[in-house]
This record gives structure tokens, C-alpha cells and sequence, in this order.
């Protein structure tokens, strides 16, 4: 009888071992109920870890070892990510008892930015040659769609020749064979973000004539062939021509 109260009894001293000697990590912003931190490029995100016990904490980055300043690693401590970055998209932040790696709690940090797409920009390309426009769509969350226009109006893909990829990183539109009357103008490549709307950046393009290109390399052979040519004859008539200088 009495060893069926025990087990309980351990059970709940067990449970109450394991609360006191657990670690929380809290944040500004706040956690979600999925263990991320929604944040922005260029914002701050501090996080603050704490046990109940005064132990040793130690903080890791997507596994790396976060070096702490002294006396930031007893019972509370902290972490300052600023500015976000990038990089910091998909990064998780553990923190863990020093003694006890199985004792832990993480966070992952979701960035969120627009594509970075702004501006115009001048763009000259010789009649008949391959005209390559890009645009960076780059966003989190991906931007919904892109579209591109020509002079205010959408680009005529079977028309012009064009070709137009996306990778989720560039969005780019090609054509093989530039023609005056068919594609000069103002280009412009438009993205739809659901959280930050519409972005988009201007090209434009103007067709030149097409210059001959300098044929460096058979110009040089020539220049080769006439230097040996000339040097030959010198040699040749050496004889002669040390004869008439004396």
C-alpha cells in the first residue's frame, strides 16, 4: 500500500524538479504560439533568457556558441540582435542550462521584408543585339506576382520576342534581336507584396546603331605578317646595302 503512494509522490517531486529547473526565453517583440518573433529589416529583437535556479546559461545561434559578456550567464540573460539583417531570416536563438543541455527553450526570428525595387534606370543597346532586363523580387513573404509593361502597357511577348523567367530571387525579360520600332521605350517590371504592396522600377531603353566592332586580333596577325614581310626584305638586300654605304 505504501508503495503506491510513493510512486505518485515521486512523480510529482520529479515534476517539480523539472519546472524549477527549466529555462524560458521571452521577447521583445513577443513569441507567438508557434515559437516565432515577427520582426522587420533593420529592426532590434532582444531576447531575455531566465531559470528559476541561479545556473549557468549559455545561448547558441542556429547551433553556433553566442559569446556572452561576463556576468550575463547567471540565472538571467540576455541577447540583442540589431540591427536585424538578412541573414537573421530563419535564425533560431537556444538557450540551455550550462550543466544540462536537455534543459532548453528556443526562438526563431521570421524577417520580413519587400522587394527591393525602386528607381530607373538608363539602358543602351545596339540595334540587332540581345536586350537582358532584371529585377530583384527578392521578398518575404514572396511577392504574389510580377508583371511587366512597355510604355504603359503590357508587354507583347509573342510580338517582341520576349522570354520572361522568375526564379523567386530575379524576374527577367529577354529578347534576342533588338529592333528600333519594337522595343525602345520605358520598361517597367511591377511586384505585388500582400503585406507591403506594390513596388516597382523603371528602364529605359533606348536602341542605337550598330557599330562595327574592331577586329583586334586579325588586325594584329596583318601587322605581324607585314613587320616579317619588311624584316625579310632588309635582310635580303643587307648585302646590297652595305655595299653602297661604303
Amino acid at each position: 500500500m505504501m508503495l503506491m503512494f510513493r510512486s505518485p509522490l515521486f512523480l510529482l517531486l520529479l515534476y517539480c524538479a523539472t519546472q524549477t529547473l527549466g529555462v524560458k526565453i521571452e521577447s521583445v517583440p513577443g513569441v507567438n504560439s508557434e515559437g516565432f518573433i515577427e520582426t522587420e529589416l533593420k529592426k532590434t529583437v532582444s531576447l531575455f533568457c531566465s531559470s528559476e535556479a541561479d545556473e549557468e546559461l549559455v545561448w547558441l545561434r542556429n547551433g553556433a556558441l553566442v559569446n556572452l559578456m561576463e556576468g550575463n550567464n547567471k540565472g538571467r540573460s540576455s541577447v540583442c540582435v540589431t540591427p536585424v539583417i538578412y541573414e537573421d531570416n530563419d535564425a533560431t536563438f537556444t538557450c540551455h542550462l550550462g550543466r544540462n543541455t536537455t534543459v532548453r527553450d528556443s526562438v526563431t526570428l521570421n524577417v520580413t521584408y519587400p522587394p527591393a525595387l525602386s528607381g530607373s534606370e538608363e539602358v543602351a543597346v545596339e540595334d540587332a543585339a540581345m536586350l537582358v532586363l532584371r529585377c530583384d523580387i527578392w521578398a518575404n513573404p514572396p511577392v504574389s506576382s510580377v508583371s511587366w509593361t512597355l510604355n504603359g502597357s503590357a508587354v507583347d511577348l509573342l510580338g517582341g520576342g520576349f522570354t520572361v523567367t522568375n526564379d523567386g530571387f530575379t524576374s527577367q525579360l529577354t529578347t534576342n534581336r533588338v529592333f528600333e520600332s519594337l522595343h525602345e521605350g520605358t520598361y517597367q517590371c511591377t511586384a505585388i507584396s500582400s503585406v507591403y504592396g506594390e513596388y516597382s522600377k523603371a528602364f529605359h531603353v533606348t536602341v542605337t546603331e550598330k557599330t562595327m566592332k574592331f577586329p583586334l586580333m586579325p588586325m594584329i596577325a596583318a601587322l605581324v605578317v607585314v613587320c616579317l614581310t619588311a624584316l625579310l626584305a632588309v635582310v635580303s638586300r643587307w648585302d646590297k646595302i652595305t655595299k653602297c654605304c661604303k
